[in-house]
């Protein structure tokens, strides 16, 4: 039998803003590195099977050779496509789960060991919150935009710590950081 440390890959989700015109200028570059170093680390990547942010990320992932877990609101292909307007490209399996953005997104966070978040809306916030509540590693990638850079903000109105978060400018080096976390969370 080979041990599990051989085989299992940690799960990381890439959550961000579908419409990136409210991210720095600089965004969709970082989200296809993000993705690339989930890879290079040894990691999968889970995104929303959307576009934006999510798919740049996924790009990422595939020119490393990894593998993309794409999780969808839609209940099937057809409905991925005509309904929602989504992409099927870089994604190697897609998840219908028919419940609907809200839904998607607890089914998402939950299937991961640990989330990155970069830029974002309403969505990628949501995304975060779940993360938070079900004190999962957090990486959010510093001057990308949209609602994370509002992040430190909710965390100090909120009143309720900091949770499992560390942030960075630097892909490479918040991967980094976000795998270390997971390997402390295993620790117990």
């Amino acid at each position: 039998m080979v041990p599990k440390k051989d085989y299992l890959k940690f799960k990381i989700g890439v959550s961000g803003s579908a419409v990136i015109n409210n991210c720095s200028p600089d965004a969709v570059n970082r989200a296809f590195e993000v993705g690339k170093e989930v890879i290079k680390q040894g990691g999968i990547l889970v995104n929303g099977a959307t576009c934006g942010i999510p798919q740049e990320a996924a790009r990422g992932a595939k020119s490393a050779g990894g593998l993309v877990i794409g999780i969808s609101p839609a209940v099937s292909k057809k409905e991925h496509i005509n309904k929602y307007h989504l992409p099927l490209d870089h994604c190697d399996l897609i998840m219908y789960t028919g419940m609907d953005y809200a839904g998607r997104n607890f089914l998402f966070i939950r299937s991961t060991d640990a989330t990155i978040y970069l830029c974002g809306r309403i969505g990628t916030l949501n995304e975060f919150t779940i993360a938070f509540e079900d004190n999962k590693p957090i990486g959010i990638l510093s001057d990308s935009g949209g609602t994370t850079e509002e992040i430190e903000d909710i965390l100090r109105v909120a009143k309720r710590g900091h949770g499992k978060i560390v942030t960075d400018h630097d892909p490479k080096r918040l991967v980094e950081k976000v795998i270390k976390m997971i390997k402390e969370n295993e620790k117990g």
